[in-house]
């Protein structure tokens, strides 16, 4: 199995003063990242793969520290890029890995997988938080995704 994390959520970029790529996780979104902890930890992630945006960083550091692991950086995942240099990543990685990336590159991602013949066994869902979940077979031809919804975190 493979993880595609949407980041959790980020204050508004028309409200934050500088450069959208260190544009942080707002306490909300600090709180999803922490909920998003276990369920990462209990499928064994083990790697984690970030786009550069911090927000997206933020998101995947609890569970990466949870293993004693860090998060690495590769720029395919982010803002801008596309799904199927997403897939060639994804390609590449062993099981129990986790990336995130950003809410335009991740529904073309799986609209990539699709056009594969991978099957998606739930309805879409692109909402910050939010994890695909990619399992592939023994020839590591990926064959269904379905989405976990984002971890509820009401005050």
């Amino acid at each position: 199995m493979l993880y595609i994390v949407r980041h959790a959520k980020a204050g508004s970029r028309h409200d934050f003063d500088g450069d959208d790529r260190m544009r942080p996780l707002t306490p909300a979104g600090l709180r999803q990242a922490r909920a998003l902890e276990p369920k990462l930890s209990s499928a064994r992630v083990s790697t984690f793969i970030s786009s550069p945006y911090l927000r997206c960083v933020e998101t995947l550091q609890p569970a990466a520290r949870a293993v004693g692991a860090t998060v690495e950086i590769d720029d395919c995942l982010a803002e801008g890029r596309s799904g199927v240099d997403v897939l060639e990543l994804l390609s590449t990685l062993p099981d129990r890995s986790a990336v995130c990336s950003h809410g335009d590159v991740i529904p073309e991602a799986i609209a990539a997988l699709q056009r594969r013949g991978c099957e998606i066994l739930s309805a879409p869902d692109w909402r910050k938080g939010t994890v695909w979940v990619v399992d592939r077979d023994g020839d590591g031809e990926f064959t269904t995704a379905h989405v976990w919804p984002p971890p509820d975190v009401s005050p």
